[in-house]
This record gives C-alpha cells, sequence and structure tokens, in this order.
C-alpha cells in the first residue's frame, strides 16, 4: 500500500509540474518547441511501453497502456503541428 501511495504522489506532482510548466510558456514558443517535446515524449512512449510490458501488476498493466496511449496521441498530434507548420513557411510559387 505504501508504494502505491508512493507512486500516486509521483504522478500528482508531475502532473502538476508539466501543467505549470506547459501554462508559463507564452503561445507563440508552443510550435517551435514542438520538435523537442516529440523526442521527449517519444522517451516517455518507450518508458510507458516498458511499464505496460512488465506485468507485474494488473493495476500497472492498465496504467501503463493509457500512458502508452496518451503518449502516441501526444507525438502523432506533435508531429502533425509540425508538418503543418512547416506547410506554412513552404513558397506557394507565387514569388
Amino acid at each position: 500500500m505504501t508504494e502505491f501511495i508512493t507512486n500516486l504522489t509521483f504522478f500528482v506532482l508531475a502532473a502538476f509540474l508539466g501543467y505549470s510548466v506547459i501554462t508559463k510558456i507564452p503561445a507563440t514558443l508552443h510550435t517551435p518547441l514542438m520538435s523537442g517535446a516529440n523526442a521527449i515524449t517519444g522517451i516517455t512512449l518507450v518508458g510507458a511501453v516498458v511499464v505496460a510490458g512488465s506485468g507485474s501488476t494488473t493495476f500497472a498493466t492498465v496504467l501503463g497502456f493509457l500512458a502508452v496511449v496518451m503518449a502516441t496521441v501526444n507525438v502523432v498530434g506533435g508531429y502533425m503541428v509540425s508538418h503543418f507548420m512547416l506547410q506554412d513557411f513552404h513558397g506557394g510559387g507565387d514569388g
């Protein structure tokens, strides 16, 4: 039970820290930082796969699976945003 409390505490603190960091970044910097965030999320995705595949407890497997889903959505969405942003900088042949 103490391990669960410790893990839950780390999860809540990480969520709070992530929210605090993201809300303090100006909106004009979000897109340039997307590629770096995608690399970090890729690392998160690898860790989530390890946790989901560990099979230590059912709870850990479920949380690992949810982390894999969320990290995958984040990576794909980040690359889509980066792709659309880069399309804006390509010349349309107008001069």
